[in-house]
């Protein structure tokens, strides 16, 4: 286990122009609080974040972005046909989505190559023109009344595990 000190010594030098990756898409957004924690969850696990050009977007992140360094955050047009281009240009499309077949977040393996992480709209999830785009999708196992998590912590546990950090 490495010390506070070596942990420290050993941070990247420089700020990233676009770690590319693992992206985080929350196309739907309800609460702008969920965009600064998703923020904060990509700098951490070294992935980016897409986000749909809302006009209350940019002042969400702006105020979720405690670290207060330049983060990487791709703005998207129709997410539907950003969500297409991710696919057309190679990348893994995984939906977290309470779906038939879906696959448990402990079975998720870890991002080999570029991989968009698709979160839905808080009370309506990923809606279905959006679903037939996705590669996989994988749910998040729950044992209490509730049946979904919101999209802060659900995107935040995909991250993790797709970076392999967890």
């Amino acid at each position: 286990m490495s010390t506070r000190s070596e942990l420290r010594a050993n941070r990247r030098r420089r700020a990233h122009s676009c770690w590319g990756h693992i992206v985080a898409a929350p196309l739907w957004p309800m609460h702008g609080a969920n965009l600064g924690t998703l923020l904060r969850t990509c700098d951490a696990v070294g992935a980016c974040l897409a986000v749909p050009r809302l006009p209350w977007v940019p002042e969400a992140l702006a105020k979720g972005n405690t670290l207060r360094h330049r983060s990487c955050v791709h703005f998207t047009g129709d997410p539907l046909r950003w969500l297409a281009r991710q696919r057309e240009s190679g990348s893994r499309v995984v939906g977290v989505e309470l779906a038939e077949g879906a696959i448990r977040l402990a079975d998720l393996p870890a991002a080999r190559a570029p991989t968009v992480a698709v979160l839905g709209h808080e009370r309506t999830g990923i809606p279905d023109d959006a679903v037939e785009l996705l590669d996989e999708a994988v749910e998040i196992p729950m044992v209490g009344h509730g049946t979904t998590l919101n999209v802060a912590v659900a995107g935040s546990l995909v991250l993790y595990k797709l970076s392999g950090l967890m």
